[in-house]
């Protein structure tokens, strides 16, 4: 089972892909992760996107696609994946598959409303990527990460301005891959707005028939 979940941010993919991950017992795998996995072992590629990131600059396709490549050649792919974060641009969708043909493209719909909702309470523990929500998804203790208790910290791009901004972008950039993947007959839409268990039941659903 080799899947892509698409849609706006904080439409709920990182949750989702963990829960079917959990359930189909297949990999996700998100760029963050590899993002963050390259820049703490010290690789050539992590030392450059480390020094992208620290310069506030965007990290390139043609590094993304080699990160990714690397990434999808680790043995616990072999029994599938799912991509969370990629691809992004038309770009990373044609490169993807010549390194490994996604099966099925769930896209999920949310409303911009609904994502400056959810984002603006999420809170984060830098060191291990563990996400929290104010409301949603509390830690055990206000502020805290469950696990370390380390300070949690609202990322600059969760506040509300910037998170219009990326909606902006990801409309620009990123939209056009649901017409590249719908013309490919790959794509699937679901809607991300209701609670996450209701989420969760209809995605399990959908992919209960996928095979590839």
């Amino acid at each position: 089972m080799r899947l892509v979940f698409l849609g706006p941010p904080g439409a709920g993919k990182g949750t989702m892909a963990g829960r079917v991950a959990t359930l189909f017992a297949i990999s996700h795998i998100s760029t963050g992760e590899i993002f963050r996995s390259n820049i703490q072992s010290g690789t050539a590629l992590g030392r450059q996107v480390a020094e992208l990131i620290q310069k506030g600059k965007l990290v390139p396709d043609e590094l993304t696609i080699e990160l990714v490549r690397l990434r999808l050649a680790e043995p616990d792919v072999s029994d599938g994946y799912i991509l969370d974060g990629f691809p992004r641009t038309i770009a990373q969708a044609e490169a993807l598959e010549t390194i490994s043909r996604p099966g099925t493209v769930v896209n999920f719909v949310v409303d911009d409303e609904t994502t400056v909702r959810r984002l603006v309470g999420r809170r984060v523990h830098p060191a291990s990527g563990r996400t929290y929500h104010v409301a949603f998804d509390p830690p055990k203790v206000t502020g805290k990460d469950d696990v370390t208790g380390e300070d949690l910290v609202q990322r600059p791009d969760d506040r509300e301005e910037s998170i219009r901004e990326r909606l902006l972008v990801y409309r620009n950039q990123t939209a056009p891959l649901v017409a590249h993947y719908r013309d490919l007959g790959r794509l699937v839409n679901l809607d991300g707005s209701p609670a996450p268990d209701e989420v969760f039941e209809s995605l399990r659903g959908l992919l209960s028939s996928v095979r590839d």
